[in-house]
């Protein structure tokens, strides 16, 4: 993160090129960048409800997360107007 709480570059990247294997790693990696994470996050058995409240930091890790194809084909369920999406882990169904 930068100085003031923007994700940087390289860890964009890092999401963008995170390697296949250890996809089930990944979300829990991106909330410890989230900003406002205790507000717009939960999990509640393999479902991720996640909200960007419209910071422009979070919208950047939510195109990093679109641009990784193996990630997004396999755990986005929905995205809703005003920036909330939800994600499913590989084999959990609800």
């Amino acid at each position: 993160m930068d100085s003031d709480g923007y994700p940087t570059e390289k860890e964009l990247q890092e999401i963008r090129d995170w390697p296949f294997e250890k996809l089930p790693e990944l979300l829990p990696h991106v909330k410890s960048l989230w900003w406002q994470a205790d507000w717009g996050w939960s999990e509640v058995g393999g479902t991720y409800n996640i909200s960007t409240a419209g910071w422009s930091g979070n919208e950047d890790i939510i195109g990093a997360l679109q641009d990784n194809t193996m990630f997004w084909m396999l755990y986005w369920q929905k995205s809703t107007r005003g920036g909330h999406y939800v994600f499913e882990k590989m084999g959990v169904s609800g």
